[in-house]
């Protein structure tokens, strides 16, 4: 069999997290990375493994349509439909509306006076990003509402839907907590943890990651997550937690398209991956 783990031209040297991945997966297929957007037969895959496809963002509806056409002529991995569902974060206020919890959002798609919004809301400090977004890409934190409403005028401006939050402070110390499963099981948990002085959690922007095991409660949490998630059986899936200011876990993203797995941090998951994904391509 031949599998293509997509990627993005112009990956980052830096990036060595599939690695373990890479390595197991030759063990087993014929193994290829191409770029999503090379100019390529992809019907000569028996699958297609979306990884490091960070570059998306920018063009999301050539992304989607690209999935749409490996669908018909090979098995992509998450399937399409995810593909589409999980690119536009308007899918968390579906999982609110199922008893998940999120931080409080206000939806912004025209022109909106921010400081009525912070006023009758008690945040002193918020948050902004797009709906469609990757690796913190036009994201603020601020105090001051003038500077905020500069920031949301521009990105409506450009054409962008945005989300405003409360700043969640507890996330320069504690970070942010990542479950990983594969077939619906909990693989490992990481913990990210922003560089001093900073917010974003991606090793971009100098954060530093950790394995974490985590507690029967969050375990608990991502159990609920998955069950109110509209698709069964996902190979892979990385649930984001954040805590509150009274210390409550809350759900920020749920990454099913192209999420860092943090293979690096546990011996077993680069083969826990490739045989949930072997099993799927031999079932076929």
């Amino acid at each position: 069999m031949r599998v293509a783990l997509a990627t993005c031209q112009g990956l980052p040297d830096w990036e060595v997290d599939d690695r373990p991945l890479h390595e197991e997966l030759a063990r087993h297929v014929g193994l290829a990375r191409p770029a999503w957007d090379e100019d390529l037969d992809w019907s000569q895959f028996d699958g297609v493994l979306i990884r490091t496809t960070w570059d998306y963002a920018d063009r999301v509806q050539d992304f989607v349509s690209w999935a749409e056409h490996v669908s018909r002529v090979s098995r992509l991995f998450n399937p399409v439909e995810v593909v589409r569902w999980n690119t536009d974060k308007t899918y968390l206020r579906e999982l609110e509306q199922r008893g998940v919890p999120m931080a409080p959002t206000i939806w912004i798609e025209q022109p909106t006076e921010l400081a009525p919004l912070l006023e009758e809301r008690g945040w002193t400090k918020a948050f902004l990003k797009p709906v469609v977004g990757a690796s913190a890409r036009l994201t603020l934190p601020f105090s001051d509402p003038k500077q905020g409403q500069r920031f949301l005028d521009d990105c409506l401006a450009a054409g962008e839907r945005m989300m405003l939050q409360p700043y969640l402070s507890r996330v320069e110390e504690r970070g942010e907590l990542s479950a990983l499963l594969f077939d619906g099981q909990l693989s490992h948990g990481v913990r990210k943890v922003p560089a001093p002085g900073d917010y974003r959690v991606q090793d971009d922007f100098g954060a530093s990651d950790r394995p974490e095991q985590l507690s029967p409660e969050q375990v608990h949490l991502v159990e609920r997550v998955v069950a109110a998630l509209p698709f069964a059986e996902l190979l892979y899936a990385r649930v984001d937690l954040l805590e509150g200011d009274a210390g409550e876990l809350l759900v920020t993203e749920i990454e099913l398209v192209e999420p860092s797995l943090f293979l690096r941090h546990s011996e077993q998951a680069a083969g826990r991956l490739t045989q949930a994904l072997l099993r799927r391509l031999k079932a076929r």
